[in-house]
């Protein structure tokens, strides 16, 4: 009789172990299953038939051999405490926390350190490498978790900010003032279209009430290690891509970096500030951050785009309820906006057609289709505007800032002159937004950095 048994390179290299005894997570010598077989692990709850099996069958105890390393004790990007390993859930229903499905009370998991908080994540989930930062915390002292403040009041709504530490602050609590503009941010590089600043008493420097109030360290979903606030340099040798959104950074403004050696990961602090659940305007359900290390990005729903660089993290925002997705990008656009020639406030509409509104943008006077995000005043005036056409293309691009492309310096210059808007290199068109980019050595002008990049293909 013929024998059908076969066994590949890779394996007949390897030591087999036929047994082992881990009492870390099981008091008895576990043997290993000499076939594939989808046997559901004690310790992730998965039946794998591609990792190797151990098993005590009197005690119907099943461990994959993936997971005998797993952790006791880690902490991780989607939650604030410390997470334990358990062998099991107490009655009731709990959901991951990062993949936001159901978990089985009768296998392991991890649930939080902390008396009363009830969160709850897979193995699996818990260990994925943009989730957990590798490290095991059993026995290891709690770290100290103490804020730093990002200011010190001086007074009753004036302030000293770490970023800003040579002049005070002061609150404008002025919400009926007039819409300027050439007037944004420092930390953010977004006008301040609403609500109540901090201005500097001495020169120019302006921050939202929000933006001052950032915090010096967060834990972000998207990346396992603690994140830092720095703020802006004028004069930069490199620029970069926010990990999360599609627009880059030169480094100006507010952005949270890892200190990590060697890290490359940096988020505006729009995208930082983005949290889950995200409920928004877009869409009826809420959203969340669901997605897996080397997993392909998905197409947001509303832009149709997806990002695909070296830094980014490929994460959007998904529904459970429906197959929709919502990248950064869209997630950190203002709902509501103020425009120069028109005092009521514009709307973000996302795609819905409305009963008054022009079909053509005020700035382009290029077609608005109904199907696609637009801006839009509804109250009398029937103004509508392309998004990009009202915040521009780069909108994190701070004018007076500038970086270095191989020998020449790209600087960020404001385009305010409405009858004398330059040509833009490459494109041959006005340059319709706020900003524009200089080369230092050519003189050449780029109304975007996608200019830019297309005149550099050219050459």
């Amino acid at each position: 009789m013929a024998c059908d048994f076969a066994m590949n390179n890779a394996c007949l290299k390897k030591e087999v172990v036929f047994s082992i005894d881990k009492p870390k997570w099981h008091e008895h010598t576990l043997s290993l299953f000499p076939r594939q077989a989808f046997l559901t692990c004690n310790l992730c709850g998965m039946a794998d038939a591609r990792s190797p099996i151990y098993m005590c069958p009197p005690c119907d105890f099943v461990l994959h051999q993936k997971c005998i390393n797993i952790p006791r004790v880690i902490r991780i990007s989607r939650h604030y405490h410390r997470i334990s390993f358990t062998y099991c859930f107490e009655k009731g229903d709990f959901f991951c926390g990062v993949c936001r499905r159901n978990i089985d009370n009768n296998y392991g998991g991890y649930s939080c350190i902390k008396k009363g908080c009830l969160y709850a994540v897979h193995s699996r989930c818990a260990t994925q490498k943009n989730v957990w930062d590798g490290k095991e915390l059993e026995g290891e002292p709690e770290e100290d978790t103490e804020e730093v403040e990002p200011f010190v009041r001086i007074s009753d709504g004036i302030i000293q900010h770490f970023s800003h530490q040579h002049h005070h602050l002061r609150i404008d609590e002025n919400t009926s003032r007039d819409y300027d503009e050439n007037r944004g941010c420092q930390a953010c590089i977004t006008p301040i279209y609403f609500g109540n600043f901090y201005s500097c008493m001495q020169c120019d420097f302006i921050l939202h009430e929000e933006c001052a109030n950032l915090s010096r360290k967060i834990n972000h979903p998207t990346h396992p290690h603690p994140l830092t606030l720095g703020y802006d340099s004028v004069d930069q040798d490199f620029t970069t891509l926010c990990a999360a959104c599609p627009h880059y950074m030169c480094m100006t403004g507010f952005f949270y970096g890892c200190s990590n050696k060697g890290s490359t990961f940096n988020l505006h602090v729009k995208c930082a500030t983005v949290s889950e659940p995200l409920v928004h305007e877009s869409h009826k359900h809420p959203l969340f951050l669901t997605s897996k290390p080397k997993e392909e990005q998905r197409i947001c729903s509303v832009c149709k785009e997806k990002q695909i660089n070296f830094y980014s993290t490929n994460e959007t925002f998904n529904c459970f309820e429906c197959d929709f997705a919502f990248c950064f990008g869209c997630a950190t656009l203002p709902q509501k906006v103020r425009y120069t020639h028109d005092e009521p406030v514009l709307t973000l509409s996302y795609g819905q057609e409305i009963s008054t509104m022009k079909n053509w943008c005020e700035v382009c006077e290029g077609k608005i289709y109904p199907g696609q995000r637009f801006y839009v005043c509804d109250e009398y005036c029937c103004v509508t505007l392309h998004v990009e056409c009202l915040l521009g293309r780069d909108l994190y691009m701070k004018p007076g800032s500038s970086w270095r492309v191989l020998e020449e310096h790209v600087s960020i210059v404001p385009n305010n002159h409405h009858m004398t808007r330059p040509f833009c290199f490459f494109c041959k068109k006005r340059c319709p937004h706020k900003i524009v980019l200089q080369m230092s050595g050519s003189g050449s002008i780029f109304c975007s950095i996608v200019c830019r990049e297309g005149s550099r293909k050219r050459e």
